[in-house]
């Protein structure tokens, strides 16, 4: 590339960086940002990932910055680096500290990281392509990085932009006022560009950029239809078990194969999750049916659903993307029953989690409560809990303690 051109993007793009509204402090460890090494954040494209750039950017007098996504860029290649350090050179001096935005993009772009690495400057990076990330991370620059996942707004994040402030106890009034916030939340989810201007619309067009962007072009799907199929299946059935065969004859794909690729770039994109069945076998866990959790439940309104008829369900997703935002280590667990989730810590499983509506019919209290039981029985755990739409109690049974609580109350526990 010419070097006037690189300056010039570098300059515009400065411009627009310095001028990124970070009207949400996001919660990041300041371990992670202090360390040495090289601190790389990844997540789907929009949610923030760039904005979080930003806030990192106020710890700092001076650096260099760069969005390798800018269609300027694409004839930007491993050999233009080294003119990319002149370009910073010349415009702003020695720097000590670089920020990349989408770098995965260019081949070869962790042998330039780790140079600057060992030449003693800090360097942030970004990107929204899982794979194409950690293949890099885990050879070229194995041990010399630091690595964090990046979602949208949790519903804690959400209230803080909406000036709720937080404390141990809350009137009737304002549980009342949360409780909005949470059906708004749970309709339009916690994408930053969505809770600020609150377009559905923009949701779907997020929607078909991960999916053409990032996955149809770049990884060269010829079987589109295929494709979109089984993406807008499992944004349908979300928490549903999901058996790779199965889905293939459902809708006609033509190998398991294909399936099986399909759900793992959607995972590379970061629009899906996968969640195993509990077993002590690692063998058995890859084989046994896998549930899929979408990352953020306005895209499945958006596109997939009504809302107001899947309230369970998105209530289960946000409790997965939650305890996924939290680092657990976590499974469904299945013999006669069903519990959404066991958490482990090391080798032993800590918690169950049930997840519900509402427990007032008695015949889904006696179904979630048995599933809950059967796994604290088989895990010997003294204590359970049930993640409800707003009730909030403790009850015993056999000896063993559950704690029922409100989801908005659970998300936004620190604890």
């Amino acid at each position: 590339m010419d070097k006037n051109i690189i300056r010039n993007i570098i300059l515009d793009q400065r411009e627009s960086f310095e001028k990124k509204n970070d009207f949400v402090e996001r919660n990041i460890p300041e371990s992670f940002i202090a360390s040495k090494k090289i601190c790389v954040i990844s997540g789907i494209r929009r949610s923030g990932k760039s904005t979080l750039l930003k806030q990192i950017s106020k710890k700092y007098k001076s650096y260099a910055y760069l969005n390798f996504e800018d269609e300027r860029m694409l004839d930007f290649t491993y050999r233009d680096f080294e003119m990319l350090l002149e370009a910073f050179l010349e415009l702003y001096g020695d720097q000590k500290i670089y920020f990349f935005d989408e770098i995965q993009n260019i081949f070869g772009w962790e042998k330039f990281a780790r140079r600057l690495f060992e030449d003693g400057k800090k360097i942030f990076i970004t990107g929204s392509n899982a794979k194409l990330l950690s293949s890099e991370l885990s050879t070229t620059l194995s041990g010399r990085h630091l690595k964090i996942e990046l979602f949208p707004f949790s519903f804690q994040e959400y209230l803080e932009y909406n000036k709720i402030n937080f404390k141990k106890y809350y009137t009737a009034k304002e549980k009342g006022a949360i409780g909005k916030h949470l059906i708004k939340y749970m309709e339009y989810g916690g994408f930053p560009e969505i809770v600020v201007g609150g377009n559905i619309e923009e949701l779907q067009q997020l929607y078909q950029d991960v999916l053409i962007k990032d996955l149809l072009v770049r990884f060269k799907i010829r079987e589109t239809k295929a494709f979109r199929e089984v993406a807008l299946f499992l944004l349908s059935n979300v928490s549903n078990p999901v058996s790779f065969n199965k889905l293939r004859n459902l809708l006609g794909v033509k190998s398991v194969t294909s399936v099986k690729n399909y759900v793992d770039f959607f995972e590379e994109a970061y629009l899906f999750y996968s969640l195993f069945k509990f077993d002590y076998s690692v063998k058995k866990q890859i084989i046994n049916d896998r549930k899929i959790y979408y990352v953020d439940s306005g895209i499945a309104n958006a596109v997939a659903f009504r809302f107001s008829e899947n309230i369970g369900r998105i209530m289960e997703n946000m409790a997965f993307i939650e305890l996924k935002r939290r680092g657990k280590d976590f499974f469904y667990h299945k013999d006669k029953k069903e519990c959404d989730f066991v958490i482990r810590r090391a080798t032993k499983i800590v918690e169950a989690i049930q997840i519900t509506q509402s427990l007032f019919d008695p015949k889904v209290k006696e179904r979630e409560l048995a599933g809950l039981l059967e796994a604290m029985k088989k895990f010997k755990l003294k204590k359970g809990l049930v993640i409800t739409r707003d009730q909030e109690d403790k009850i015993k049974i056999e000896n063993k303690i559950i704690e029922i609580i409100p989801l908005w109350k659970w998300l936004i526990d620190k604890e």
